[in-house]
């Protein structure tokens, strides 16, 4: 017989809408399974719950090897703003919410979200920075202790 997952904690540490939607799917997926998840946004994963930078998240087109072109056409002005397009066109068309409204969502269920206090510091960040929806700034050290008996993805 299969042990059963009961709590599961994200670590989200990239910056572009294909480093945070991964992560705020399986969350919200525990939370409609009934399994507990927390968040945990650490280096430039904190641009999803910074309020004024989770509006601007894009595809990341350089060096991305699942955008299936060369890096060199990545670099060109605009190709990161078209990409970003394409695929927020193709998610609303699987009802799948932006990021700010992802987030709400996600905090409605309960689900924890925390900043990385190494993270924050580094980038000068403060408490203020981020949206309603994050309980806290964190150490490593209480990630750990939240996430204990539970299993930790990294995104």
């Amino acid at each position: 017989m299969c042990d059963t997952i009961e709590k599961v904690s994200i670590i989200i540490s990239k910056g572009s809408l294909e480093g945070i939607y991964p992560g705020l799917i399986m969350a919200n997926g525990a939370r409609a399974e009934g399994i507990e998840a927390n968040l945990f946004f650490t280096f430039f994963g904190l641009d999803a719950i910074h309020s004024k930078r989770l509006e601007h998240i894009k595809v990341a087109a350089v060096g991305n090897p699942g955008m299936h072109m060369a890096s060199l056409v990545g670099v060109l002005p605009g190709m990161s703003a078209i990409a970003t397009h394409m695929m927020e066109k193709k998610m609303a068309a699987f009802d799948i919410p932006d990021i700010p409204e992802f987030m709400e969502l996600i905090g409605d269920t309960g689900c924890g979200m925390y900043a990385c206090k190494a993270s924050v510091d580094l980038f000068g960040f403060a408490e203020g920075d981020f949206i309603e929806q994050v309980q806290g700034i964190i150490t490593v050290g209480e990630f750990y202790e939240i996430a204990a008996g539970g299993q930790i993805i990294f995104t």
